[in-house]
């Protein structure tokens, strides 16, 4: 939590204090500022009084304007400077949800809060569009280039791509070569990539392109994917789904967990109950399947080298690969003692 001097009630207070009384109650079921912490729209506010949405619109804005001009404004100058310069030094462009979540857990505290950054001159809000959160800012020309820094970013990205964070901040910090030094440290360039709609990170903390399997996980199998990506060597499915539990509280029937890993071309079973990346280059198939493929890229090989080149692409005794060279229906020996596949 983020700690502030002033009390953010008490401010807006003062500051509604120079409003007549229609305006007032407006301004204050606008942004949720009374015991009801709902912020009411235009049009729920326009019944009660029965006027127009347009006309409450006026009266909120006529009710801001004044606020701006008064004595109650300059009196709170040092609360809208605290808030200025903690802005700054969260790297002068916040997403406001996380902004006012640093400052408090309580809702009415962020309404009031909120609050201030609309009336203070200094605060300036860009409304969630496709490619970014709710965001307050306090320098336009570097809000404009940690927007468009983002969007370079993830345009370099594909769906594929799954980044430790450090590398995602690497990445990032490429593209904001004019930004002042006074920003480029982990901590502020990790808010910036949250600012952001189209990248995100997953469970464990690896960054990609938000539509992507690998952050916004949909379901077993691509539960699968990170633990076993994480785990970084072949696993057996049953610590598969033991971790599945772990890491994304979810519960994992461990028969579940198998079928998924048969069924998803990314898992490939390199031995007993063992799987591994399809992305590490394991082959697919079973072991004669393994054993033609060799054979098909390196041409005939004698039993050791097929040996040797079989156990890099399957966890399996040296048995189980002599039991299937022994099939002649797939495999034939030369007189130089060389196997070859049966075409």
């Amino acid at each position: 939590m983020v700690t502030i001097t002033f009390k953010p009630k008490t401010s807006s207070k003062n500051l509604m204090s120079v409003l007549p009384d229609r305006a007032r109650d407006i301004i204050v079921s606008r942004y949720g500022l009374g015991k009801n912490t709902e912020k009411l729209t235009l049009d729920a506010i326009g019944k009660g009084y029965g006027i127009t949405r347009e006309r409450v619109r006026q009266i909120e804005n006529y009710a801001i304007a004044n606020i701006r001009k008064s004595d109650a404004y300059k009196a709170e100058r040092a609360v809208f400077g605290e808030l200025e310069n903690l802005i700054h030094s969260l790297g002068g462009i916040v997403v406001e949800e996380d902004f006012l979540g640093s400052l408090s857990k309580d809702k009415s505290l962020q309404n009031h809060i909120n609050f201030l950054l609309v009336i203070g001159d200094s605060f300036k809000k860009k409304k969630e569009d496709d490619d970014f959160k709710h965001r307050w800012h306090v320098n336009e020309a570097l809000a404009k280039q940690v927007e468009q820094s983002l969007r370079q970013l993830y345009a370099g990205l594909n769906d594929k791509d799954l980044l430790p964070e450090s590398e995602m901040i690497g990445k990032f910090l490429e593209h904001l070569e004019g930004v002042s030094e006074r920003y480029k440290n982990q901590e502020v360039v990790r808010r910036w990539l949250n600012l952001s709609k189209s990248v995100d990170k997953n469970a464990i903390g690896e960054w990609g392109v938000t539509r992507s399997p690998n952050i916004r996980t949909k379901g077993m199998r691509d539960y699968a994917f990170l633990v076993i990506r994480k785990h970084g060597s072949p696993i057996h499915f049953k610590e598969v789904a033991k971790q599945i539990s772990i890491i994304f509280k979810k519960k994992a029937h461990v028969a579940t967990t198998h079928n998924e890993l048969i069924k998803d071309p990314r898992f490939v079973l390199v031995g007993r109950g063992l799987y591994a990346l399809a992305e590490w280059g394991y082959m697919s198939g079973v072991v004669k399947d393994v054993i033609a493929k060799i054979l098909e890229k390196h041409g005939p090989l004698t039993k050791e080298e097929i040996v040797d080149k079989v156990l890099k692409e399957r966890y399996v005794k040296e048995n189980t690969i002599m039991v299937n060279l022994q099939n002649q229906k797939h495999f034939k020996k030369d007189k130089e003692e060389r196997f070859s596949a049966v075409v």
